[in-house]
């Protein structure tokens, strides 16, 4: 038996947890740089505000119906997550990360006998929302992919009080038949017109279908996701998780800026590279630097660079020096930049490097451990190199940002009893 923890609205319901003021309110929460709406809470759902729309466009109607807007904070959402992942871990044998706000679970060879998976499932949820203040929808099926279409039940069909379960063939078409073909998981809005031009709208009704048909018309996902849905387990995940092949970091500035700002940018996100390289431990032997105005200007620039390392590295320093080395090729003279970023796009493990006769690393090992240590524990901007954000006019604009209420002391909640 699978299972498929999810949280509501996670960034919505993150929100709330801290902020008792907003927790019978409607609220939403807007993607970078307050662009466009990318989380409605359940009450706010019922106002029919529509996702990622872009907030200008919405504002007035937000502001008549007393919506609370939140900028995106994903300090917070991250340090929630860890928290509703630990407290999932403990009901299962087979824990595995699916994003953010989800988590597959997998109960094979599970010691504890279970006679009722709805009463588990409302266990969990019970757990969760004690420890994490999170609310989650919990589903339950014989394979991954029915695991996720319970979950979609769960949440989103009547008659569900947060867990669904399918684990025989009248359970498994109760739900089906509710469920839009667009709904199944791995199967997108353009894969969905097609199944409909086919006459194929709902869940049950893929379901019926020759796997090996669907194969011959469409791809090896779509049978394994018809062969799924019909209790045929085909998917599965990485007991080890792989490493990442390439690592970006990037994102749009706060404002426009026409100054050499795009410099010390570009070291903060040479940190944020560097730091995700020396967490999977692999080097970078080449990188891409750029910086561009928005394609909205009437004069639309961008300019990218390679950069080759003579020896692959992970070190913050080398690669800030990278950025030293280029800026000036990058930069152009009244230009109004908009986004600008990194990426290391050859990797190799450090585990297994070939040294070069005739170079010598530049890296400090020992200074980045140092590093890492100190800002894993205060903080991830602690310690940063000098010539990061000279100036904040680069930063992202969040005009709504909450507290972080569990990484910053500052911030903490304060807790008054009378």
């Amino acid at each position: 038996m699978f299972a498929l923890v999810d949280a509501v609205a996670f960034y919505a319901s993150a929100e709330k947890v801290f902020d008792p003021s907003i927790r019978f309110k409607p609220v939403v929460v807007l993607t970078n740089n307050d662009g466009c709406i990318c989380a409605i809470c359940p009450i706010a759902r019922k106002l029919n505000i529509p996702k990622f729309q872009p907030y200008f466009k919405v504002k007035n109607y937000l502001e008549q119906h007393n919506v609370v807007v939140r900028s995106s904070n994903y300090e917070l959402y991250a340090d929630l997550s860890e928290r509703m992942m630990t407290v999932i871990n403990r009901f299962c044998d087979d824990h595995y990360v699916y994003s953010i706000d989800e988590s597959f679970l997998r109960f094979t060879g599970f010691t504890k006998i279970i006679d009722d998976w709805a009463d588990f499932g409302q266990t969990i949820r019970r757990a969760v929302w004690r420890e994490t203040g999170l609310p989650v929808g919990v589903g339950f099926g014989t394979t991954p992919t029915l695991a996720k279409a319970a979950n979609h039940a769960a949440k989103k069909l009547s008659g569900y009080n947060g867990v669904a379960v399918i684990n025989d063939e009248h359970s498994r078409q109760a739900i089906l038949t509710r469920m839009d073909v667009t709904d199944v998981w791995g199967i997108g809005s353009r894969l969905g017109k097609k199944f409909k031009f086919m006459g194929i709208n709902t869940a049950w009704e893929l379901a019926c279908q020759n796997p090996k048909a669907m194969r011959r018309m469409f791809s090896v996902v779509v049978e394994r996701t018809v062969s799924e849905l019909n209790g045929i387990t085909c998917l599965s995940w990485d007991e080890v998780k792989q490493n990442k092949k390439e690592i970006y970091s990037t994102r749009s500035f706060g404002e426009r800026v026409c100054d050499i700002t795009p410099k010390s940018a570009l070291v903060t996100h040479a940190a944020i590279v560097g730091r995700k390289l020396r967490k999977q431990h692999t080097l970078a032997k080449r990188i891409v630097i750029f910086a561009a105005s928005s394609s909205h200007e009437e004069f639309y620039y961008k300019k990218s660079l390679l950069y080759d390392f003579p020896i692959p590295t992970s070190d913050t320093t080398v690669m800030a020096k990278a950025v030293s080395d280029v800026i000036n090729d990058i930069f152009k003279i009244n230009t109004r930049f908009y986004r600008c970023g990194i990426g290391a796009i050859e990797l190799e493990s450090e585990l297994f490097q070939q040294d070069d006769m005739f170079s010598v690393s530049e890296d400090k090992p020992r200074m980045m451990e140092c590093l890492d240590a100190i800002n894993k524990r205060y903080g991830v901007v602690t310690l940063s190199l000098g010539s990061e954000k000279l100036t904040q006019t680069w930063n992202m604009k969040r005009a709504f940002l909450s507290p972080h209420y569990t990484t910053r002391w500052s911030d903490i909640p304060i807790i008054k009893c009378n």
